[in-house]
C-alpha cells in the first residue's frame, strides 16, 4: 500500500510566488477605493498637524490691537489657520508628510492582505 503526500514543495513554491507578486506590485491587492481613503486619511492628518504647528507659532506672536482681540477674533484665527493647512495639503505642497504616511498606510495593509492569502491556502 503506498500512500502519495502532497508535494509540499510545490506548494510552498506557490505561495512563495504569490507573496512575491503581491509584495512587487506595491499593495496591488487594495481595492481604489482603499487607495483613496489612504489618501484622504493622510491628508487630512497633515492638514491637522499644520494647523496645530501653526496655532503654536501664532501663540508666540502678540495680540492684534487692531481687532481689538478678544473671543471672535480667536475664533477667526483658529478657523483661518486650519483652511490655510488645508489648503496647502490639497494643492499637494505641504510638508509632505502626507505622502509618507500614504505609503507606509498602504504597506500595511498590503501585508493585511497578504496575510489573509496567507492563512487561506
Amino acid at each position: 500500500m503506498t500512500t502519495t503526500l502532497p508535494d509540499e514543495s510545490a506548494r510552498s513554491a506557490d505561495k512563495a510566488r504569490l507573496l512575491q507578486r503581491s509584495a512587487s506590485s506595491g499593495g496591488a491587492g487594495l481595492t481604489e477605493k482603499q487607495r483613496q481613503q489612504a489618501k484622504k486619511v493622510s491628508r487630512d492628518f497633515e492638514a491637522l498637524f499644520v494647523g496645530m504647528m501653526m496655532k503654536s507659532m501664532r501663540a508666540t506672536v502678540g495680540k492684534d490691537k487692531l481687532t481689538g482681540g478678544g473671543h471672535g477674533d480667536e475664533v477667526y484665527r483658529s478657523m483661518l489657520d486650519q483652511e490655510y493647512a488645508a489648503a496647502s495639503v490639497k494643492q499637494g505642497g505641504g510638508l509632505g508628510i502626507a505622502k509618507i504616511i500614504e505609503k507606509d498606510i498602504i504597506r500595511q495593509e498590503s501585508r493585511i492582505v497578504r496575510h489573509t492569502i496567507d492563512t487561506k491556502e
